[in-house]
């Protein structure tokens, strides 16, 4: 089987007003991509550049998407490590674009294979719940939104963190009371904190009945999280700190951490993702699956990944009902409340609505 061409796309989907440290976003920054070969099977990815986390925009992924399209044609889609080491030797980094690459890459294997792609990765079907996540707002605000998800049947929050430590503490308190004890709260200061304040944050906040904190001081405190991991009386989870599987690794010899953040966006992908939850796997430690503003067609490679992935226990597949204001995805992931599932169709068994794309700008390579 050869790549004979690659479809991309400016993916821009309209959401609700998102605030950003740049400025105010009005669409998610999204790249599609499609892989064909000589055999009659393409294959699909997805990615949404978040350039505050990753360093990549839209703009930045469709100029990489041009050249590693160029590198794959006449190659064989179906050695996956190799066509991804033909993209890391042509680049580093740039993991968001590489991700939408692997995921049409490992679409591909699986419509070869005639499976679903968590069949062909292994995996076999169980209850996957996800949380909602809160934005930053006033404590009051923050209440009140999650108490419209708790009337929704949603049972686990997400909060985001990482202001004014004191502020912080106000927005969680608000919060539980409003909800009771019974729903699960979880934390992500999202690097904001200092080494101090995340130490007193996580003790005036362990009474609030907290599940975990996801990254609470920047990845340059890296090597103070040890230290905060010890005497910290909510478990942490690092998300930024943890790209790839060395990271990983680190993090779990330096006893830095609880738990493992795993996105594709970071990880450049399932391949790269999978060698993370060996990491964790080997050691024992709990992995989370996370996104950034995808559509439900990199979603449910997400769910695929999930279902083939043990250790992965914490799910964060929400980013389709944070306001986006179209589903340009056909088929795919499907949310029952905030329980999700896959069909049994072969590779990710989603595609994009052709009607969406027509609006989108594109190129072939």
């Amino acid at each position: 089987m050869k790549i004979t061409h690659t479809e991309i796309y400016r993916f821009s989907i309209p959401m609700e007003p998102f605030v950003i440290a740049t400025g105010t976003m009005h669409f998610a920054q999204n790249v599609l991509i499609r892989i064909y070969t000589d055999a009659g099977i393409h294959g699909i990815g997805e990615c949404s550049a978040f350039p505050m986390i990753v360093g990549e925009t839209q703009e930045t992924c469709i100029a990489m998407a041009k050249d590693f399209a160029a590198i794959l044609k006449g190659k064989n889609p179906l050695d996956i490590p190799e066509r991804m080491n033909d993209l890391l030797g042509y680049a580093d980094h740039n993991s968001t674009i590489k991700s939408a690459f692997d995921m049409a890459l490992f679409d591909i294997a699986a419509k070869d294979a005639g499976l679903p792609l968590y069949k062909f990765l292994g995996g076999t079907k169980r209850t996957i719940e996800t949380d909602m996540t809160i934005g930053i707002d006033t404590p009051e605000g923050m209440a009140k939104t999650a108490l419209k998800y708790q009337s929704q049947g949603c049972r686990i929050i997400k909060i985001k963190l990482g202001k004014k430590v004191n502020d912080d503490i106000e927005r969680v308190k608000h919060i539980r009371e409003a909800v009771g004890e019974e729903m699960i709260l979880r934390l992500d200061a999202n690097q904001g904190w200092s080494f101090d304040n995340a130490l007193f944050a996580l003790g005036e906040l362990e009474k609030y009945n907290i599940e975990f904190c996801e990254q609470p001081m920047r990845t340059w405190y890296d090597d103070k999280l040890p230290e905060l991991n010890v005497n910290s009386p909510i478990k942490l989870m690092a998300d930024e700190s943890c790209y790839n599987h060395h990271d990983a690794r680190k993090l779990i010899n330096s006893q830095s951490t609880t738990y493992l953040n795993i996105k594709f966006s970071k990880s450049g992908g399932i391949l790269e993702a999978q060698k993370i939850h060996e990491e964790a796997l080997q050691t024992g430690v709990k992995c989370m699956i996370g996104s950034m503003l995808e559509s439900r067609i990199a979603l449910s490679a997400n769910l695929h990944f999930a279902l083939a992935s043990p250790n992965v226990e914490f799910f964060d597949l929400d980013t389709a009902l944070l306001g986006h204001l179209a589903d340009p995805c056909v088929g795919g992931l499907t949310y029952n409340g905030y329980f999700l599932d896959v069909s049994d169709e072969i590779g990710i068994g989603a595609e994009a609505d052709e009607f969406f794309l027509e609006k989108c700008e594109s190129w072939t390579i």
